[in-house]
């Protein structure tokens, strides 16, 4: 079989433990069909093979995104841009450009910001809102998506401007003087305010599991055709070929196999069913649908997304102990302890994966707690089931990761390099046990990482030097900074797998789909703290270039 494709004198890490390196690869449609020598490969190549001579540059397995969210990130694209403003005259002008270019608009929204936006002593509310923008409604998404501030007119729109009640871990924030402050934590708390858009909006629907409540319009599909294919592009861009989508519904699907059709549908995708704890468990219904009905090696549903509690910086994060800023708080779980074990064991029962966003150490416990339940209800199988985070952990749960076969699906990002409300909700005694990826790879446990995306920037390569340059925050904590193979691993070999697609990629091996990224220079003589700033020369997925710098 002549090669379509040759790559040789590279550094080739193959992430393959048997062959761990080569310097040259030979491709044949969208499969690998050796790995070896320059000089092996360059006796298979025909005169219309494509060869690329690397000149000492890394090529690597394609990356695999293993926590992202597709539809939002090519929607963050079109509103505010709140992560690149700080300070108050700086989101003011952004404000009036928005406001200025879209006046159409019902609602004008922010994604992205800071929770210090304004400064350290001075949280965004609605009065600070009404400066900015007083006529029309206004809302300024944090970079978490877990907390939205909106101004007097949209809440008043929404119905929120007196308070409402909502179930556990939601709430609009109230003031003194029995109004809302504008500031608004988790999704059913944020809902009404997000409705008054008259664009758009479909992308955020897998964020709470339900389906658009009218059909959209082929005009409508195509919008969100484009909005997707804007996300692939941009991960393409660096050199990512798999992504494990963490919000979903079949609406998501659909789009996603229209584009497949098309032939643009450049990365595999797992999409996910999204259990609210509103929802009955015979809604399970809809996601085993979802999985009979995906299944190919390009785009496949599989398992079913769960939060269990919000984040540290807003007390949203269910903690075992009380928050070390706020005595007594300890944060409210979103499912009840029976609902959620009875969840775990009915999804795995189905067969399916389970995904459980949990960041406070007691969201953890009882994320593994329905695991093992589920595990004792319905024997012994391949799981792979899964905890989306882990941004604290408790002593005692350490060693259950490994036992139970769960994979602690990580960003390294995320992890504060200073003090910030993070750092102080968590406190000086339990920090040590605060974003571990190596203490809990260093118990055997299998460790995914990921960008989280549009919460930070989806970038690898910025992902691998934050988990090789890790700094703490204070003094005496443990260094859970990683070396270059575990970590090259945990975004390549290790992302395949918690996606049941090591036959397919995460190595360079004969046989596998041509899935690589050649890097533009070679990451094992760069510095640690310059791998951020490397570029992604090629990317290939399923044998065809994607990207091309």
């Amino acid at each position: 079989m002549i090669p379509t494709l040759v790559f040789t004198n590279a550094s080739v890490l193959t992430m393959d433990p048997e062959t761990p390196r080569a310097t040259a690869v030979a491709v044949s449609g969208d499969r690998i069909v050796a790995v070896g020598s320059d000089a092996e490969i360059t006796a298979l190549a025909g005169p219309d093979t494509r060869r690329i001579d690397a000149d000492g540059q890394t090529l690597l397995p394609g990356f695999v995104e293993s926590h992202v969210h597709l539809f939002m990130g090519g929607y963050n694209e079109t509103v505010i841009r709140a992560d690149r403003v700080s300070g108050l005259e700086a989101l003011r002008t952004a404000v009036k450009h928005y406001a200025e270019a879209h006046p159409d608009l019902t609602l004008l929204l922010g994604q992205g910001a800071d929770y210090a936006i304004l400064g350290p002593d001075r949280p965004l509310d609605r009065h600070t809102l009404d400066e900015l923008c007083p006529d029309r409604p206004l809302a300024i998404m944090a970079y978490d998506f877990h907390t939205a501030w909106a101004n007097t007119a949209a809440l008043e729109a929404a119905g929120l401007l007196e308070g409402r009640d909502l179930p556990r871990g939601n709430e609009v924030v109230m003031g003194t003087d029995g109004k809302a402050t504008g500031e608004l934590h988790e999704k059913l708390a944020m809902l009404p305010i997000l409705d008054l858009r008259n664009l758009g909006g479909r992308e955020s629907l897998g964020m709470s599991g339900i389906e658009p409540p009218v059909p959209p319009t082929e005009k409508e599909r195509q919008e969100d055709r484009e909005t997707l294919k804007v996300g692939l592009r941009h991960a393409a861009q660096r050199g990512i070929t798999s992504m494990h989508n963490m919000d979903g519904n079949r609406y998501m699907l659909e789009v996603l196999r229209e584009i497949e059709d098309e032939g643009d549908l450049i990365s595999r995708v797992r999409v996910p069913f999204h259990l609210t704890a509103e929802m009955e468990l015979s809604e399970l219904d809809r996601a085993s649908a979802m999985t009979r009905d995906f299944v190919g090696d390009t785009l496949c549903c599989g398992f079913v997304k769960i939060f269990l509690d919000g984040v540290i910086a807003s007390g949203t994060a269910v903690m075992i102990d009380p928050y070390a800023n706020r005595p007594g708080h300890r944060g409210d779980m979103l499912f009840t302890r029976e609902d959620f074990i009875a969840a775990a064991v009915e999804i795995d029962r189905r067969g399916m994966q389970i995904a459980i966003h949990a960041i406070g150490d007691a969201a953890v416990r009882l994320a593994l707690d329905g695991y093992e339940a589920a595990a004792k209800a319905n024997g012994p199988r391949d799981r792979r089931h899964r905890i989306e985070h882990v941004e604290m952990l408790h002593p005692d749960d350490l060693g259950r990761f490994a036992e139970l076969g769960v994979v602690a699906s990580m960003q390294p990002p995320h992890a504060p390099v200073r003090e910030d409300e993070t750092t102080t909700g968590i406190g000086t005694d339990r920090a040590g046990m605060a974003y571990a990826w190596r203490t809990i790879a260093d118990t055997g446990a299998t460790v995914a990482f990921s960008s989280d995306w549009p919460i930070v920037p989806i970038s690898p390569l910025a992902g691998i030097q934050a988990a090789m340059t890790r700094q703490n925050w204070a003094e005496g904590l443990p260094d859970q900074r990683l070396d270059l193979h575990d970590v090259l691993a945990a975004y390549t070999r290790n992302g395949a797998y918690v996606g049941y697609a090591e036959d397919l990629t995460g190595m360079i091996r004969p046989g596998m789909k041509a899935d690589l990224a050649l890097l533009s220079d070679n990451i094992e003589t760069t510095q640690a703290d310059r791998i951020g700033a490397l570029e992604v020369d090629l990317t290939l997925f399923d044998g065809r270039v994607t990207h091309e710098r």
